[in-house]
């Protein structure tokens, strides 16, 4: 089996990870992970959301953190090589992260997200997907007179959790749109774990039969059902050398619930139990590649105490196998 020899992971834990977590994380503790992924090697960092925060309070710091990652002395100086994505679903969230650019402590790329399901997509964002398109070519291009990057994330490519069965092939035509109208790459995300391994290598297959090289697509999984990795090593087989995760394998749906407080998140939540909607985990990942040989150039161990930490901050026992039993051994150990 012909694998890539090396990938690129951006780990998003800060902002999708702690998004669906129903206490607040201190503005702090964010920080600190953040400090830590970016110690660790990575150069791909989602950090919050600039949406209104009255219905997500979990980022009602948002401007905070992003001005306290630019005066921090740990990474200040790395931040020339990292790249700092905001989740910015709608207008007023990119009019904030165009302002915050000019005012240098702005994301380096926004996020804009499209799904295939019109119901999931008029969930998330508030308008039709014609409306979301329209705004969005205009958008782009405002946000890239300003520097900012652009990414076209995908969902439901696998399946809704709201209408069911979906049509990969729309999400191909999707990913195209999103490249014509600016985007500088493109998210694929199965956002409710519905992707079984045989359909994500069909649908990165497809997807390179299009496009010819994975360089601006990032694959994007939830673990729901517990097939993560093995959609990972899929989307591995079929080409794909792009891939975003999170400590822990935390995230999901926002939270509707948060320090004790009824918010609006996006509504009720999709699924039976939301203790277990989280992404692949980060440590998982990286410690899976590393034993097949595949180079992420990153410092692992760091990862995996990072990982630990995570615990925590969440005060919880996460989904990461591999922050409890470590790395295997490069060497004999002599006993």
């Amino acid at each position: 089996m012909n694998y890539p020899k090396k990938v690129t992971i951006g780990d998003i834990t800060v902002r999708d990870g702690f998004q669906h977590e129903e206490k607040f994380i201190p503005t702090e503790a964010k920080l600190w992970v953040a400090e830590q992924l970016i110690l660790s090697g990575l150069k791909h960092i989602e950090v919050t959301n600039f949406g209104n925060p009255r219905g997500m309070p979990q980022f009602s710091d948002s401007d905070d953190l992003m001005k306290a990652i630019y005066k921090s002395k740990k990474v200040k100086d790395m931040l020339g090589d990292v790249s700092l994505t905001c989740v910015t679903i709608r207008e007023r969230a990119i009019e904030r992260a165009i302002q915050a650019k000019k005012e240098g402590w702005g994301p380096d790329r926004i996020l804009l997200m499209v799904s295939t399901s019109e119901s999931h997509h008029r969930k998330n964002s508030g308008l039709s997907l014609e409306d979301y398109w329209k705004m969005s070519e205009e958008w782009i291009k405002k946000a890239n007179d300003v520097g900012i990057k652009v990414n076209g994330t995908v969902s439901t490519i696998w399946g809704c959790p709201i209408e069911g069965p979906t049509e990969m092939s729309k999400a191909i035509e999707f990913a195209q749109r999103w490249l014509d109208i600016g985007a500088s790459d493109v998210e694929h995300a199965d956002h409710d774990g519905s992707a079984s391994p045989d359909r994500v290598f069909k649908y990165f297959s497809m997807l390179l039969d299009k496009f010819k090289t994975p360089d601006k697509h990032i694959v994007h999984f939830h673990t729901t059902r517990g097939w993560g990795l093995a959609n990972v090593l899929a989307a591995l087989q079929a080409g794909m050398t792009n891939f975003e995760s999170t400590l822990g394998g935390i995230g999901g749906q926002p939270a509707n619930f948060v320090s004790g407080v009824p918010v609006s998140g996006t509504g009720s939540y999709y699924y039976k139990d939301p203790n277990i909607v989280g992404l692949v985990s980060t440590e998982d990942m990286v410690v899976m590649m590393d034993e097949m040989g595949i180079e992420t150039n990153l410092d692992i161990d760091k990862i995996l105490e990072t990982g630990r930490m995570v615990e925590r901050i969440v005060g919880r026992t996460l989904r990461s196998e591999s922050i409890k039993n470590g790395r295997i051994p490069k060497n004999l150990s002599g006993r």
